[in-house]
């Protein structure tokens, strides 16, 4: 897992125009906050990608809880971190408002630990099912787990939209569902089960107990 070097970074560069076009006075705190954190650190990663992807093997067995941390708010290449950050912007932008910045900021930091976690249950009983103990090597990174959380809760605040996926008008209802198979039909190499993992945690802080124990942690 290593990015491609010695050209230009377009998606960098398409990304800053469009914050620029959106402007930075119109991104709430915490959005922003989390755009400027992602693109400095694929501009000044910590440790190189391999060192960062989050595993069953790295994260279980090895020990190395750190990438839980990590993993999130690194990006293999600059399309990459330009999808996942314009994604974030827009779903910053509406649930940052109606959340309000505290608890916005509260539900990034959790479900960016949280969404590792479920990923390296899922890939782990993957291996055991499958007899297949490739699945604890598969090592992800990126924020793309987040966003589908996000958009879980997004479609939870407003309902009975319609989205599009791929032109095809989808109640907002399954519409995380869709877009985690059409994703994986277009890009195979990406994460499903830290698309998956997204979701999942959505859900359990829409449907399940998450969003009480967040409150009852918080003192709430």
């Amino acid at each position: 897992m290593q990015r491609r070097q010695g050209r230009v970074n377009a998606g960098l560069l398409l990304l800053l125009y469009q914050i620029s076009q959106v402007g930075l006075q119109n991104i709430p705190s915490v959005t922003l906050g989390v755009l400027v954190l992602n693109i400095f650190l694929f501009l000044n990663p910590v440790l190189p990608l391999h060192e960062v992807c989050i595993s069953v093997n790295e994260g279980f067995h090895k020990k190395n809880w750190q990438r839980l941390l990590l993993s999130p708010i690194h990006h293999a290449d600059d399309w990459h971190l330009y999808y996942n950050m314009i994604s974030m912007l827009w779903k910053g932008i509406m649930l940052e408002r109606k959340l309000k910045s505290i608890w916005f900021a509260y539900i990034i930091s959790v479900f960016s630990v949280l969404i590792g976690v479920v990923y390296m249950v899922l890939e782990f009983m993957l291996a055991r099912i499958l007899d297949d103990p490739s699945y604890e090597m598969h090592c992800a990174v990126g924020f793309s787990g987040v966003l589908f959380a996000l958009k879980v809760l997004n479609n939870h605040y407003n309902p009975g939209r319609v989205s599009s996926v791929l032109g095809l008008p989808i109640s907002t209802k399954y519409a995380c569902w869709v877009e985690l198979v059409a994703i994986h039909l277009i890009s195979p190499g990406t994460s499903f089960a830290g698309h998956l993992s997204g979701i999942l945690v959505g859900l359990m802080y829409t449907m399940g107990p998450l969003k009480k124990i967040m409150k009852a942690c918080a003192g709430i």
